[in-house]
């Protein structure tokens, strides 16, 4: 009778954590891991992940914030042959390119986020992968936050920003890292960051370039708990990228293989 009771004991117990595991299961399936890839299919932007920033900035922010010389445009973003194509052009009246956004589109918070993408080549030209915290209209910059993944200037060759700007440290952050690589102008590159509730770190074709992680974190430091947009875009002239623009670099084509972020919603 022992002997019986403990087999039924055993079956009893196994049948418990069956049905934890299936419980617990269940509660992973109903907060699932965000994930999101664009891998450019097609022959034009997907509009339920992307949105054009247009013109100039102004009236409420001309040069947008840089004094940055180029009037963004939906003709200079293109998608073909599985690429997203941002075309920095100049014509007689000026310099056009083009900007996206995920904003109120695709938004998270924590995760690791990345960009396949080849680098166009000149002075004056300021491509960029970056993000921005969703509270920006009513929490401006530098309060919202902004991570940046990717920043490259053609007059300074070979170097890739990796840049954190916060209440604390904004403009010439000094929460930032140059990293050189000598070839980093040819072909694709990964340009990835992994973004936790303490740290925020950087990879360049899966290596580790820079981590930031202030020991105090408070809104002043570490804006960085709430959900984040992405942002693509190449710059002309401007305080980082200019001032001085070579003007026979045009047409230049900053060139998205895939962009995609895994973590939480």
């Amino acid at each position: 009778m022992i002997k019986g009771f403990k087999l039924i004991l055993v079956a009893l117990i196994c049948f418990a954590c069956k049905e934890e595991h299936k419980n617990q299961a269940k509660l992973n399936n109903d907060k699932p891991a965000f994930s999101f890839i664009d891998q450019f299919d097609g022959t034009q932007l997907n509009d339920a992940n992307w949105n054009y920033d247009l013109g100039d900035g102004c009236p409420n922010l001309c040069g947008w914030g840089n004094n940055e010389r180029q009037i963004y445009t939906k003709e200079n973003v293109s998608v073909k042959d599985g690429n997203l194509i941002i075309t920095a052009t100049k014509d007689s009246t000026g310099y056009y390119s083009g900007k996206i956004t995920t904003k109120d589109k695709i938004e998270f918070q924590y995760g690791t986020v990345e960009v396949s993408a080849k680098l166009p080549k000149g002075s004056g030209l300021w491509p960029a992968f970056w993000m921005l915290g969703n509270d920006i209209d009513t929490n401006t910059w530098p309060a919202c936050g902004e991570i940046d993944i990717l920043e490259y200037v053609g007059k300074a060759p070979h170097q890739i920003h990796t840049t954190l700007h916060t209440p604390d440290s904004y403009g010439k952050s000094v929460n930032t890292k140059i990293t050189n690589i000598k070839d980093i102008e040819e072909g694709f590159h990964n340009y990835k960051t992994h973004w936790t509730k303490d740290s925020i770190s950087f990879y360049i074709d899966n290596n580790l370039v820079y981590t930031f992680s202030p020991k105090i974190k408070n809104e002043k430091t570490w804006p960085f708990d709430k959900p984040f947009y992405i942002i693509l875009n190449l710059a002309i002239g401007g305080n980082f990228g200019g001032p001085e623009v070579d003007d026979s670099i045009f047409p230049q084509e900053f060139i998205i293989d895939y962009v995609k972020v895994s973590g939480l919603n």
